[in-house]
């Protein structure tokens, strides 16, 4: 297994989909479809439980292609509040709440709020590459 720590989580293990590779710099790792590999990241987080640390929201972010100021801007907030919750690890209830629904349905498509709630677990997240396409659960 890889401890795959450049997405920004320390809780991430893939078991495969990755190549190792020796470089003029020592060992490096190409990641097969990243992309795929963060979505299905962030759509295992937003199912967590407990609330969402700085670092989790930031990889959110980042995956959702936003900014500070246009998640606060999803959020109802000022991209001064995004920035001090991922700073701080401090995110306020109602700020992980919606950013779990709106991540939810971006990346889901329609969802039921209530199949988002009822599913959050705190486990490790392992992903898994099978014929060039990502899928990832809670350990």
């Amino acid at each position: 297994m890889y401890h795959y720590t450049q997405c920004g989580l320390a809780n991430v293990w893939l078991e495969n989909g990755f190549k190792e590779k020796r470089t003029p710099y020592g060992k490096g790792v190409a990641i097969e479809d990243a992309d795929g590999l963060h979505k299905v990241l962030a759509l295992t987080l937003i199912l967590k439980q407990g609330r969402l640390t700085g670092k989790e929201l930031k990889f959110l972010r980042v995956v959702m292609g936003l900014s500070q100021q246009g998640l606060g801007k999803w959020l109802g907030v000022g991209e001064q509040a995004d920035s001090l919750w991922e700073r701080t690890g401090k995110v306020l209830q109602a700020g992980d709440s919606l950013t779990r629904l709106l991540i939810s349905e971006k990346l889901n498509g329609n969802c039921k709020v209530t199949d988002v709630i009822e599913r959050i677990l705190s486990q490790r997240i392992v992903a898994r590459e099978v014929r060039h396409k990502w899928t990832s659960k809670m350990e």
